[in-house]
Order: structure tokens, then sequence, then C-alpha cells
């Protein structure tokens, strides 16, 4: 008797396609669940099938031939198997216009691909419309289930990590769980305190502190202009002192720009992350975009909210290296001429040239950048006689 070939490995998956695995595929028509075109019934005594002989209520294995048939041989009806339902002869699939495809990469198959395919190979059948592009697709459903059943999804991820040990895997289910189980859209403390954590007790809402963190960070900038009139040329100090008390003015009028990191900012021009509080890393100085799509919710919960301090407000024009030297030389050597301290305001306190960056993004290098030389004075208004 000859020994069959092992069918392809099949399985099961949810979705609108169906994976196959072990020689049966689900989901099929009002008949009920029938099996894949190559599958053997893989039972002792069973015979391979041949060309013919195929008929229906017969398993896939034996083709109804076989005495000792598990499904098909005396005593079947005794153990409550029966004989299969109804098997297409092979080549052939139940579902008019369906198509079978690799599970890995997507590739549909031919009659005779799929007669040569290497056991424990997988399979995706696909009805009329639908496609499979391998990983991806699976990666696309979890994603999907993160939306509609996040919290199965978390217990499943808690029932795997309790019986993981290797490192790697631990790693990304602890992350997986951590991102599922945030508070995002609460806001008050009532409605997430372990978020409030470590905090003062006057911040009564995450976007209250948020704003604050944002405007600790301006005023540090305010100080660190300040601080250098030290190095400004004695006949400058006055005037430079007077343009430092106007950027303070103007940094107390709009709040230090905290509305950066407020997400109940109205105005979306206004802030740096969604209404949800997700902010995006903008890349390097010297980038456009952020190559790792490095993005993060500090509003979500607490250690994101630390984790979040990490990212820095980086000037694109250097303020240590270039601004603040550039605006005391100005001063010093305006012989008359009025310096353009909104200028310099914008590049040391506005997104004009702050970009939002992941510790990763931030550059520490020379910027070898320097601002603009036509805009360091104002220009001068010229009175023409009528």
């Amino acid at each position: 008797m000859a020994t069959p070939r092992p069918a392809p490995r099949m399985r099961v998956r949810p979705g609108r396609t169906s994976l196959l695995r072990s020689g049966r595929l689900r989901g099929g028509g009002r008949t009920g669940p029938w099996r894949s075109c190559s599958a053997l019934s893989g039972c002792a005594g069973a015979a391979p099938r041949g060309r013919s002989g195929w008929r229906p209520g017969a398993c896939a294995g034996c083709s109804g031939r076989a005495a000792g048939c598990c499904r098909c041989g005396p005593g079947a009806a005794a153990r409550g198997v029966g004989p299969a339902r109804p098997h297409p002869p092979a080549g052939q699939l139940p579902l008019p216009g369906s198509r079978l495809c690799l599970y890995e990469d997507g590739t549909e198959l031919t009659e005779s691909y799929f007669r040569a395919l290497p056991p424990q190979t997988e399979l995706v059948l696909l009805g009329p419309g639908e496609t499979w592009h391998g990983c991806a697709s699976d990666i696309e459903q979890f994603l999907a289930a993160f939306c509609t059943q996040r919290e199965a999804v978390v217990e499943a991820a808690r029932k795997l990590l309790s019986d993981e040990r290797a490192p790697r895997r631990q790693r990304l289910l602890a992350d997986l769980i951590h991102n599922l189980s945030e508070n995002i859209l609460a806001e008050d403390k009532e409605e997430d305190e372990k978020w409030f954590e470590g905090l003062e007790s006057r911040f009564k809402n995450k976007s209250s502190y948020m704003r604050y963190s944002c405007e600790s960070r301006i005023r540090s900038y305010m100080k660190e202009v300040s601080s250098f009139i030290s190095n400004v040329h004695p006949t400058a100090r006055d005037e430079y002192k007077r343009i430092i008390d106007m950027m303070a003015d103007k940094l107390k009028s709009v709040k230090y720009n905290g509305c950066y990191f407020d997400r109940r900012e109205e105005e979306e021009a206004a802030r740096l992350c969604t209404t949800e509080g997700w902010f995006s890393c903008q890349g390097p100085f010297d980038r456009d975009d952020c190559p790792c799509k490095h993005s993060i919710n500090p509003y979500s919960n607490r250690e994101s909210r630390i984790l979040f301090s990490t990212w820095n407000l980086d000037h694109i024009i250097e303020k240590k290296r270039a601004v603040v030297p550039e605006l005391a030389e100005a001063v010093k050597t305006q012989d008359g001429r009025e310096v353009n301290w909104e200028y310099f305001y914008q590049l040391l306190f506005t997104v004009d040239n702050l970009k939002l960056v992941h510790i990763a993004c931030h550059k520490k290098t020379n910027h070898n950048l320097s601002c603009d030389k036509t805009k360091i004075y104002r220009r001068r208004k010229h009175n023409h006689r009528i």
C-alpha cells in the first residue's frame, strides 16, 4: 500500500479570507466545512487518491475505497465521524471565482503549482474581490483588532506574557499591553490619578501640566538669552537689555507659547499635537521628516509623560552658537540702525526655528547655520518729498 504524501499545512485565520490548515478548509458553503483539493485523510489504511474514482460522501484521502479508513470504513458511524462532506475533484474550488494563494507572500496558485507544493505549506483561500499580501495583511488585521477588540487583545497578551521566557518576546508583549492600556481620553485628575503621580497638587488636568511643561522650556531659553548679557560689549548692554525686556513682554502676552503642548488648543496651527495628544517627531535639523517615524502621547499614561521630557525643542539655527551671539553683535554694531528684535524672537522662541525631536533625532553637532543677514536690522523708511 502506497504511503500518502502529507498535505500542505493549512490553518484558519479570522477575517474575510480563510487560511487553510491540516487538509481542511473552514467557512465553506452551506453544505458545511470542506477539504482542500490536495488533502489526504492521513488515516491508517488510507490509500492515495487517484485521478478518478472520487465519489460524493467519500473522504478526500481514500475516495471511499479504503476499508481501514477512519471515516469511510466499518465503525465510522459508531465513532460519530461519518463520511466526509462532498468534496470537489482535484484542482477545483467550491466557491466560483475563489483563488488559492501562498500565505507568506500572496502568490496565487495554479493547479500545477498547487500539486508541487511541499508539505506544511500554508495557504489562503480568497473569495471574489479579496486580496492577500502575506504578513502585511496579518498586521493590518492585528491593527484593526486594536480598535475593535482592545480588551480581548490585552487579555490575550497578558496570558501569553505570563508563560513567555524569551526576553525579546517579553518586551514586545509588555509594550503591546502598555500601549493598549492607555487612558488617552481622560483629562481630569479624577479620571486618571495615576498619571498625576509625582506632580504638584495644583495641576488638576493633563493639559494644564503639559502647557506648563512647554512654558518651562521656553522660560529656560529666555534665561539663557538674559544671562548672555555679561558677554555683550559694555557700550551695548543697555540696548541689549531693552531688547530682552521687549522679548519678555511678548512671551508673557502669548503665555510663553504653552499652546504648543496643549491638546485643547483650538487653533490647530498653534499646537504640535493632535486633539488626542499625539506628538510626532519632526526629524533632525537637516531633514524634513523623521526617518524612524517616532511618535508619543504623553497624555496616555505616566510613563509616556515622563519619557516625553526627553524629547527636545531643537533650534534649527542654534541658539548658543548662532542666534544669541548674532543678537549681541547686532546691538554692538547697529550704528544708528534699529535691530529687528522680532526676527530674533522668532528664532529663539517659536516654531519658525524650533523642531520637536525624539532624543535619537537630536543631533548635537554643529549645525553650521547662521542668521539671515538681511533680517537683522529693520529696513529704514524713506520719506519722499512731493
